[in-house]
C-alpha cells in the first residue's frame, strides 16, 4: 500500500499552485493531509471528491481558516474500512480538528490496521502553547498504545512539530531553546520510540543528513537547505519486516513543507 502524506499550509493554496495535482497524479492508495485551513464546503467538488478517491476532513471548530486534516482512500479500498474516528473523544484536545483515524479489516483474521493522521500542535506562543502540545502528545500516544492492545496494526503520520535529533535539522545548536527542539517536545519521541514505532524514514536512512520536509519560507531557508524534518511516517514493530520504502518528495513545491511517503505491505 502506496501512502503519502503532506502538510499542505492551506489546501486552496496548494490548489492554485497546482500542487494539489501532483498528488492525484501519484495514484497513491491513501493520501493524508495537515494544516488543511479548509472545510469540505469551501472546496471545489472535484477536490473533496477527486475521481477515484473518497475523502475524509475533520476542521478546526471555533477558529476558521486554521488547522484542519484530510484523508483521501482509493475507492476500491473503501470496503474494507470497518470505522472512522475524529480526535480523541477529548473536546478540549479536539475542537481544532487535528486528527482522522481510519480502522481497515484488511485481513480474514486480526490483527486489522489502522491509519492516524493527525496535526500535532505547534508549541510556539508562549508557555500555554507549549503545555497544549504536550497535552497533545500524551494524549495522542495514549490513544494509540489502547489501538494497538485491541490487536492492531498502525500507521500513524503527520506533522509532529519537532526535530527528532541534531541530524534532523540543519542548525540544531542554534535552535535548543526553541519550540520544535526543545528537550522536552524531543523527549516524547523517545517515548514513542521506547515504545516500539518505528520511525520509518530514519530506520531507512540512519545517518542521512540533510533530509528536511519543513523550510521557513521568509528567510527563504528552502533554497539553502536550512530545514528541519519533522514531518514522519511511524508504524508499530509488527509491521517493520513489511516496509518496502520511506522517502521524502524534496524537489515538490506548493507548501513550506514537502510531502512524505511510505510503501507498506498490508
Amino acid at each position: 500500500m502506496k501512502i503519502i502524506a503532506w502538510n499542505v499550509n492551506g489546501i486552496r493554496a496548494n490548489i492554485k499552485k497546482g500542487a494539489f495535482d501532483w498528488l492525484l497524479q501519484q495514484k497513491a492508495d491513501i493520501f493524508c493531509l495537515q494544516e488543511t485551513k479548509a472545510e469540505p464546503s469551501q472546496l471545489p467538488a472535484e477536490v473533496v471528491t477527486p475521481f477515484g478517491y473518497k475523502s475524509y476532513f475533520d476542521h478546526s471548530k471555533g477558529r476558521k481558516g486554521y488547522s484542519g486534516v484530510a484523508i483521501y482512500v482509493k475507492i476500491t479500498h473503501v470496503p474494507l474500512i470497518s470505522k472512522v474516528e475524529y480526535g480523541f473523544g477529548l473536546p478540549e484536545l479536539d475542537q481544532e480538528g487535528r486528527q482522522i483515524s481510519l480502522f481497515f479489516n484488511t485481513k480474514a483474521e486480526k490483527p486489522n490496521f489502522c491509519l492516524i493522521n493527525t496535526y500535532f500542535p505547534n508549541g510556539g506562543g508562549g508557555p500555554e502553547r507549549l503545555a497544549y502540545k504536550l497535552r497533545y502528545y500524551d494524549a495522542f500516544l495514549t490513544y494509540i498504545e489502547k489501538i494497538r492492545k485491541q490487536g492492531y496494526e498502525i500507521v500513524f503520520t503527520g506533522d509532529v512539530n519537532t526535530a527528532h535529533t541534531e541530524i534532523d535539522l540543519a542548525r540544531p545548536k542554534e535552535n535548543i531553546e526553541n519550540t520544535g527542539f526543545l528537550p522536552i517536545e524531543r523527549a516524547w519521541i523517545d517515548r514513542v520510540l521506547a515504545a516500539k514505532y518505528i520511525d520509518t524514514y530514519r530506520a531507512a536512512n540512519p545517518g542521512k543528513t540533510g533530509a528536511y520536509t519543513y523550510w521557513d519560507m521568509k528567510t527563504f531557508a528552502r533554497e539553502r537547505n536550512v530545514g528541519w524534518r519533522i514531518d514522519y511516517f511511524f508504524v508499530s514493530e509488527n509491521l517493520s519486516k513489511k516496509i518496502k520504502k520511506a522517502e521524502i518528495f524534496s524537489d515538490v513545491l506548493g507548501s513550506d513543507h514537502c510531502p512524505i511517503g511510505l510503501d507498506v505491505s498490508l
